[in-house]
This record gives C-alpha cells, sequence and structure tokens, in this order.
C-alpha cells in the first residue's frame, strides 16, 4: 500500500543538493544569437527528461595512479589498423573494381583519425595521407558525435566520409590496449584479392629484359668502407728529362670504390705551378697506356645473338663464359706496398713511406709489418750558422738582437706562461724580500739598511732604503724595478748577458747591483718558506748537498753534538765552525727545521677584557641566561 502524496510523507529529492544554476541556452556563434540549448542539462547540471548526455570524447575507466588528462596520459600513443576499401572503376576494359589498402591510425590524446595509404610502384594514382588528421564524426543520423575509441574493431566496417572501410587486422600494442578496456576482439579478417593487381603481377612476371644484365653490387662496399682513404708518400724520377727533376707526390686511394687520386707537393720557390691534382680521382690501370678503345668495344656484359629473323625478331642470350671480353686491371689494395712501383700512365711512381691508418689497415688485413721508409734523396744539409753581429749599445740586448733575426724587426717575446703563474694572485705575492746591507769601508753606508725585492714573474730587482733617524741619508727608492746584469761581463758581445735569478738569491749572498756591493742578511716569513717548499726552483737543494760525500759527514757531526748546540745560545755560530761546508742560509734552513716552536699560553685575562668590551658595546642585557649556559657547561667548577 502506498503512502498518500502528502507533505511529510514522500521523499525530498533536493536534500544533499548543493547545485541549483540553470543553464544557458542562448548564445552567439559567428555573430548571431542562437539556440544552443539542446544539449545542455537542467537545473543543476541534472539532464532533463529523456535527455541523454552525449560524450564528446573518448571516457576511459579510471584506474589505480596520478589522475592526469587524457592528453598528458595518452600523449604520442597511436592505435594502427589494417584496413581496406573497394572502389569501383567505371568504363574501364580491364577491372570493373579495386582494392585499396590503408592503415588507420586513432591518436588517443585528442580521438583525431588519420588515414594513410602506402604508395604502391607504378600505381597510377596518387597515394599517401588519404585523410588528415581530424576528429571524424560517425554517419547519418548520428553525425553530432564523433568517432572515439569504443568504436573500433577488426573484422567489421566503419564509414569515413560515405566510404566503407573494413579493418582486418591491428597492431601489437593496439590489441592490447583495447583488451585492457574490456573490448573483445574479433578475429582477423583477410583482404580480398584484387583482380587488376594480380593481372599485374602475372604481366611482370612473363616480361623478359630486352637487354640482359649482370648485377654487380657495389654498395656494401661503399657502405663500409665510405671516407676511408690509404695514403701513401711517393715520388717520380723524371731527371732523365729535360730540366726534370725529382718530383714529390701524394696518392690517395680510396676504399669506397678503388679509385686513385695522385697530388703533387710542390716545395717553396719551385718555379712550378700550383696545379691542384697531378691524376684525377678514377681507377689507375694497369698496363698504361694502352691503344684508346672504340666505344662499345669495352662493356661490362657479353651479349650474343643467337637467333635474328625479320619476321619473328631477334632472341638475345648473355654469355655467361664471357667469350671475347675485354679484361682491364686495375690497381687494387693489395698492389700498394711501401718500396713498391706502380705505373701511372707510363710513369713509373715509387711508394716510400704511408700514414698511420694505412699501416693499421694492412697489419688487420693482409698482416704486413714491415713499413720500411725508402730512403730516396740525400738528407738536408745543415743550415748555416747564423754570426749575430755584437751588441751595438742601443736599446736592450734582446731588442738589437730581434732586429738581427729578420728583415721586420719584432719585439722580443716574453715568458708569459712564467708571468701568470708567478704573478701576485690573492695572498701569494711571489715576490722574495731580503735584508740587506752594503758592503764598503765607508762607515756611514755601512749602517745603512735596505729591502731587496726579487719579482718572480719577470725575475726583476727593486732596492728600497730604510729611512733611519738622524742617519744624515734619505731613504726612499735607492733602485728601480728591473733586471739587473750579473757582474764581469763584456759589453760589447754577441751573446745574452746572464742576469740575477731567483738561486743567486740566499741568506748570505753578495749581489752587485749598479756597481754597489749588498749582502744578505736575512729574509721574511713569506721567502723562507717559499724557499724551502720550492728548494729545487729558489737557492741550492740542500737534499742534494747533504746526502753527498762531506754533506754526510757534516750531518753525522751534527747529529752527535745537536743536543749540545739546541741547549747553547750561539747556536748559529757552532754551526757555522762545523766542518760540514754549510753556507749561513743553509744554517738558518736547519734552524728552522729542528726549532721546537712553543706556543705562547692563551692570556685568560685578555680573553676575558676583550669578551666584556665586546658585550658592552653591544648592548647585551642577557646575563642571567649566560651564566645559566656557564654553569650548565661547568659541571665540575
Amino acid at each position: 500500500m502506498a503512502l498518500p502524496f502528502l507533505p511529510g510523507n514522500s521523499s525530498n529529492k533536493q536534500l544533499g543538493k548543493d547545485r541549483f544554476h540553470k543553464s544557458q541556452h542562448f548564445d552567439y556563434t559567428n555573430g548571431v544569437p542562437m539556440l544552443v540549448g539542446s544539449e545542455k542539462p537542467g537545473i543543476g547540471g541534472e539532464p532533463l527528461l529523456g535527455q541523454k548526455v552525449k560524450p564528446k570524447y573518448s571516457v576511459y575507466p579510471k584506474g589505480q595512479g596520478v589522475d592526469l588528462p587524457s592528453w598528458v596520459a595518452f600523449d604520442k600513443q597511436v592505435l594502427c589498423f589494417e584496413a581496406y576499401f573497394q572502389e569501383a572503376v567505371p568504363e574501364a576494359r580491364d577491372e570493373t573494381y579495386r582494392i585499396r589498402k590503408c592503415n588507420i591510425y586513432f591518436y588517443l590524446e585528442d580521438d583525431t583519425i588519420q588515414v594513410v595509404e602506402p604508395e604502391y610502384k607504378n600505381s597510377g594514382i596518387p597515394q599517401g595521407t588519404f585523410i588528415h588528421r581530424h576528429r571524424i564524426p560517425l554517419p547519418p543520423p548520428n553525425d553530432d558525435q564523433f568517432y572515439n575509441v569504443f568504436h573500433f574493431n577488426i573484422n567489421q566496417q566503419m564509414v569515413l566520409y560515405s566510404r566503407t572501410f573494413t579493418l582486418t587486422n591491428c597492431d601489437t600494442f593496439t590489441r592490447n590496449f583495447l583488451t585492457k578496456l574490456g573490448v573483445r576482439l574479433n578475429d582477423p579478417a583477410t583482404v580480398p584479392d584484387d583482380p587488376y593487381s594480380n593481372l599485374r603481377e602475372q604481366i611482370e612476371k612473363s616480361m623478359k629484359p630486352l637487354r640482359p644484365y649482370e648485377r654487380c653490387d657495389t654498395l656494401k662496399q661503399f657502405l663500409d668502407q665510405d671516407r676511408k682513404v690509404l695514403r701513401f708518400y711517393c715520388f717520380w724520377d723524371d731527371t732523365e728529362s729535360l730540366f726534370g727533376d725529382l718530383r714529390e707526390l701524394i696518392m690517395h686511394y680510396f676504399l669506397a670504390d678503388d679509385t686513385i687520386e695522385i697530388r703533387e707537393v710542390i716545395s717553396p720557390d719551385s718555379g712550378r705551378d700550383a696545379v691542384p691534382k697531378f691524376l684525377h680521382r678514377g681507377k689507375l690501370p694497369k698496363h698504361g697506356p694502352a691503344q684508346i678503345k672504340q666505344p662499345g668495344e669495352i662493356t661490362d656484359r657479353t651479349v650474343l645473338n643467337v637467333f635474328a629473323s625479320t619476321s619473328q625478331g631477334k632472341r638475345y642470350i648473355l654469355d655467361s663464359l664471357k667469350t671475347g671480353a675485354v679484361h682491364e686491371e686495375f690497381y687494387k689494395d693489395c698492389d700498394l706496398t711501401v718500396g713498391g712501383e706502380i705505373n701511372v700512365w707510363g710513369r713509373r711512381v715509387v711508394i716510400t713511406d704511408c700514414d698511420d691508418f694505412t699501416k693499421d689497415y694492412y697489419r688487420l688485413k693482409y698482416g704486413i709489418d714491415d713499413f720500411t721508409r725508402v730512403q730516396y734523396k740525400a738528407p738536408a744539409a745543415p743550415p748555416p750558422p747564423r754570426f749575430v753581429p755584437p751588441y751595438n749599445g742601443f736599446g736592450s740586448e734582446e731588442d738589437s738582437l730581434s732586429s738581427c733575426q729578420g728583415l721586420l724587426p719584432k719585439p722580443p717575446q716574453k715568458d708569459f706562461r712564467k708571468f701568470m703563474e708567478k704573478d701576485r694572485c690573492g695572498l701569494e705575492s711571489n715576490v722574495l724580500n731580503f735584508r740587506a746591507k752594503m758592503v764598503t769601508a765607508d762607515p756611514v753606508d755601512r749602517e745603512r739598511l735596505f729591502i731587496i725585492s726579487f719579482y718572480l714573474c719577470d725575475d726583476s730587482i727593486s732596492v728600497f732604503e730604510r729611512p733611519q733617524r738622524n742617519s744624515g741619508v734619505i731613504g726612499g727608492k735607492f733602485m728601480e724595478r728591473s733586471r739587473v746584469k750579473k757582474p764581469d761581463q763584456e759589453l760589447f758581445k754577441s751573446e745574452l748577458s746572464e742576469y740575477f735569478t731567483a738561486q743567486d738569491l740566499y741568506v748570505g749572498a753578495t749581489l752587485c747591483l749598479n756597481s754597489k756591493h749588498f749582502q744578505l742578511l736575512d729574509a721574511d716569513e713569506y721567502t723562507l718558506n717559499y724557499m724551502e717548499q720550492h728548494a729545487e726552483e729558489v737557492g741550492r737543494d740542500l737534499k742534494e748537498e747533504f746526502f753527498s760525500s762531506s754533506g754526510l759527514r757534516g750531518v753525522v757531526t751534527l747529529c752527535y753534538f745537536f743536543i749540545y748546540v739546541c741547549a747553547c745560545v750561539h747556536r748559529r755560530g757552532l754551526l757555522m765552525g762545523l766542518d760540514c761546508g754549510l753556507s749561513e742560509h743553509e744554517v738558518l734552513v736547519l734552524g728552522r727545521r729542528f726549532t721546537v716552536r712553543e706556543e705562547p699560553e692563551a692570556d685568560v685575562g685578555l680573553m676575558l677584557a676583550v669578551a666584556q668590551d665586546l658585550l658592552k658595546k653591544k648592548h647585551f642585557e642577557e646575563i642571567p641566561d649566560l651564566a645559566r649556559a656557564f654553569a650548565y657547561h661547568d659541571r665540575q667548577k
């Protein structure tokens, strides 16, 4: 018994519903107001009475994973079907219909369809893309809808623009995809025979060529050996002719087609025209020059006329024995060896050498290991010595020497690599600073102190005098930065003068700078560290000197008296007095090496004063938290 239709006795369909909007049924199409609401739903998006919602695109079942749109999930995924359609051929005697095969591609990302017909040889009809890629509507009366993925199945027909296509088969990806969608695929169908295509095949099989030919395939050799060239160095002795001489040649053998090209090496000032090629690329016959053959005398095949009749025509046959054929031998790669001779159109060319690629090729293919170079000319005479005139005093010696090396003088080349490596870089100054005094009998000059700086980037030296109070000498720059020549050298000579280098500067050395003698007394910490780390580059290598026979005795003596020397106040004097051939700089290095450096104890009072001053300046007010942290970490008090 049904309840009466009274308030409170029937269920409210609006419960839980939150959408009550009304769909828009009017819109503008090309500027004209039209009614477009026939497919629009009712209030709240619910379908109207008797209305069926037609999906515009393929609706795929939801699976596990990320919910991506179809144009992302099915990007570059295409279903491929094999199909055919029958086309009527009116007004033709040999055929009434024609079976045309094609491939149908369905793009999953946007439900577009493309039909492509494979091209056949001599078909006589335009083939290729039969229907361009786009969405194809269903046949009437459902032409307001489009084909989707569920309209496809093999062994069925589908109408595309009034043309009926029969799907016969599909590829593996299409079969697996449709099976996962739940589509039950039919069995593959066979393509019916095309009568006219069968007739064409029978005609082609029965046809016999009027000119029987012999196939010679050279494509494999070209694909395997393309861009591979053997290079040989050879010569042609033309001294017997008038004004003839020895001609140097370079021969290229192309492995792709067994052709040879020869180029001539023309030396400067030879008096010959620079022709591009001595022999153009082509096959080189072994027995040339021969009598010129008449046209048609040399052919790739031999054809015999076995039957000739004016009524029944002529019959030809290919001569498999090649009787009467003219064979001409050409040079191959097996005929070219180092030391061998070849005939280049009557010219005797001798092969003298080859490049590394050619050697590897013959070593791998023919097992040849002997590639001894053929000496065909006397070794070049050494160039005559060039006598350099002595220095004339104008400019620097390097500049004067460069003016003697060519007609166009060039500035002397500097060691740019050394400049980049030894130039100042950050905290690395690459400058060696020494404290020095002047070696002289003058008591005033004897008390003057100098700073000698040696720049490793260009071996230049600068001297700076330290100002002293009440000395009567104005301090400052004593010598500009420049390279300094060693003393006792002849001024006007052909050889370049020697300059002071980093090996000449060490503690205890005496330098003569601008006729002034200076003795190096000490060096700064950077200089001593640099000289210890670069013992082979700067100064003398102490290792070689110490481990020699005489130096070893000094080391043994040093080991016996080391404790006594370290306890003595005058360590430097005792080390200098030992008979081990040590210079003052080496004694300084030994003292730095074996001295125990004691680090000063930390001044707790100074640290506290600095911390308190810093806290006062920063207006630090969290003193209780600081005391609590100290008490936590200093548990033993």
